[in-house]
């Protein structure tokens, strides 16, 4: 169903109906992972901090992973702390800078994530219908939009 008959509204320009569009699709898109991780007891973000330390292959700092999440939260201490209550990743502060913390996948958020990969792949796939050309083309529509807006608009 598009957009408009969706949310039963007339846009101003395609300009602000695309905006709507992507707001929209992003949040159905995310009910959708919600639903999934809870099958696996994760929120999105505790599950993007466990793919980070996945692809760090080993231990990183804290700040290395706000810088890579997804959605950046001031909570990211709060997601590790329930992390490392479900045994799914190890931390510890370095010994030169008490200041430094460190973190890295456990066993077992190792094996959770081997378990959840054929899962995750279905999931992108069954609701992501687009050929390599078209999620290509969405990808650079969306980085333009990312750019172009975020050096005219100073948040």
């Amino acid at each position: 169903m598009k957009i408009d008959d969706e949310i039963k509204a007339h846009f101003m320009t395609p300009q602000h109906r695309a905006l709507v569009n992507i707001r929209y699709t992003s949040n159905y898109l995310a009910n959708l992972q919600n639903n999934f991780m809870s099958k696996f007891d994760l929120s999105m973000p505790q599950f993007n901090i466990l793919r980070i330390l996945r692809g760090a292959k080993g231990a990183i700092n804290v700040n290395n992973v706000k810088d890579r999440m997804i959605e950046k939260s001031p909570n990211t201490t709060r997601l590790m702390d329930k992390l490392v209550d479900k045994n799914l990743i190890e931390r510890w502060r370095c010994n030169e800078d008490r200041r430094v913390v460190y973190v890295q996948l456990s066993e077992d958020g190792q094996q959770l994530l081997k378990d959840m990969d054929q899962s995750i792949e279905l999931l992108t796939i069954t609701n992501i219908n687009l050929s390599d050309e078209e999620a290509h083309l969405l990808s650079d529509l969306l980085d333009k939009i990312r750019i172009e807006t975020s050096s005219h608009i100073q948040i």
